[in-house]
């Protein structure tokens, strides 16, 4: 493994919320001249399920994202709080999202997701052995929920109707992995 050539001289935050920390710091850079650098701190794990069926459908959840001024359609995602057990968040995050739970339960990837900004770590599982239950959004969330062919979820990102690059990276791995 290859050193850090960054050294850090000095950090502080600009701004926490309950998601998020936003800091500046003072750096060297491995070119060895003074520089600056802002970091997004994320105060959750990133969790993403693909729930496959067995007939290879898949659930997709379309909602808008405040961010982006756009609506989007995603594989199941949500947060795991730091400590909190990954396939946990993920069993929960399915539910919440899709009203799914599952038996079986393979990890597809380990993630970052912007990391020349932030430190955001994230995990991807596939989900088979599927029941269906309710769902239990969260406040923050009005979801639209769409069952398909996972053979169509893929194509819609090959066509760039699925943009969201956590969906775009599980639905391709999963495929692959499933022969689809």
């Amino acid at each position: 493994m290859e050193e850090n050539p960054w050294k850090t001289k000095s950090r502080k935050s600009l701004y926490s919320n309950s998601w998020i920390e936003l800091e500046e710091h003072q750096v060297v850079t491995p070119a060895g001249t003074d520089g600056l650098y802002g970091k997004v701190k994320f105060k959750n794990k990133a969790m993403a399920i693909l729930p496959v069926d067995e007939e290879l459908n898949t659930w997709l959840v379309g909602q808008f994202r405040y961010t982006i001024d756009e609506y989007s359609w995603e594989i199941p995602e949500g947060g795991s709080p730091i400590g909190e057990d990954i396939l946990e968040g993920a069993k929960r995050e399915l539910k919440e999202e899709t009203g799914l739970t599952a038996e079986k339960w393979t990890p597809i990837m380990r993630f970052h997701t912007s990391n020349s900004v932030t430190d955001e770590e994230g995990f991807a599982y596939l989900a088979q052995g599927l029941s269906a239950g309710e769902t239990a959004f969260e406040d923050t969330e009005k979801i639209e929920v769409k069952k398909l062919p996972l053979k169509e979820a893929v194509q819609k990102v090959l066509d760039g109707e699925i943009t969201d690059v956590i969906s775009v990276a599980v639905l391709l791995k999963a495929a692959r992995m499933l022969g689809v």
